[in-house]
């Protein structure tokens, strides 16, 4: 059975979640904050450490927070088995230093934004069948709406430049799951004047295509308050699904 270790980011700064101000604590980011319960962090990494084939989970906090973080869920994070360790600047180099820290034994590493609490079973379970045929994987939806792309001039409002055909185009979403030794090679090519928006575009720079998979329209990534309201409806409508499919 192939191991997966599991990097779940969560040292961004969260400017639009919070508004513009400095968050007095770690306590006030994203995937901290309080969901139906928990913290929204917790609600992924639960998922993933049910799983027999998770060996590893580490998260990766902003440097000042980790103490913090570790003494506030000090009973979650050995309930789960997580490692914290310090990230980066960028998101990109919070998970390079999340690679550092997984385990040699781990065939492949799945990473997964800590502000997606309403990522399913059955898609990680498919993200993480097609990483282990293809080597490298990340779960997507087709983009449904009209797409415009925008033209600034100055201090003008922005205008329609061209409406840009959708077919084909997808939004991508975590956990993206990658063989180890391939994503370590990607990382070591990695152009440090342009640093990729996801992981699997790191694998992209150099000639590899991640399979798509497609995901669930439910695994929204917390950006704003009203995201937060909207997934701790989505949980509640899971819970009742998995409920149901469990007494017929």
């Amino acid at each position: 059975m192939p191991k997966f270790a599991v990097i779940i980011p969560a040292a961004g700064q969260g400017t639009r979640f919070r508004g513009d101000g400095p968050a007095a604590s770690f306590r006030q980011k994203k995937p901290f904050v309080p969901l139906a319960g928990k913290a929204v962090w917790l609600w992924s990494a639960e998922k993933f450490a049910r799983r027999s084939d998770v060996i590893q989970i580490v998260l990766v906090a902003s440097p000042e927070d980790v103490g913090e973080i570790r003494k506030e869920f000090r009973d979650d994070l050995a309930r789960l088995g997580v490692e914290v360790i310090p990230g980066g600047a960028e998101r990109c180099l919070s998970v390079e230093n999340g690679l550092y820290a997984v385990s040699p034994q781990a065939d492949y590493v799945a990473i997964h934004d800590a502000a997606r609490p309403c990522i399913s079973d059955g898609t990680i379970e498919a993200v993480f069948r097609a990483a282990a045929e293809s080597g490298a994987a990340i779960p997507a939806v087709p983009i449904v709406g009209t797409v415009k792309k925008s033209l600034s001039e100055g201090n003008l409002p922005p205008v329609i430049e061209e409406t840009v055909p959708r077919a084909g185009l997808w939004e991508a979403q975590t956990p993206q799951v990658f063989d180890v030794l391939l994503y370590r090679r990607a990382v070591a090519c990695r152009d440090v004047r342009s640093l990729p928006t996801d992981d699997a575009g790191l694998l992209e720079a150099i000639g590899i295509k991640p399979r798509l998979v497609e995901g669930e329209r439910s695994n929204i990534k917390i950006t704003t308050l009203l995201d937060l309201s909207l997934a701790e409806l989505l949980l509640k409508l899971l819970e009742n699904g998995s409920r149901a499919n469990r007494n017929k």
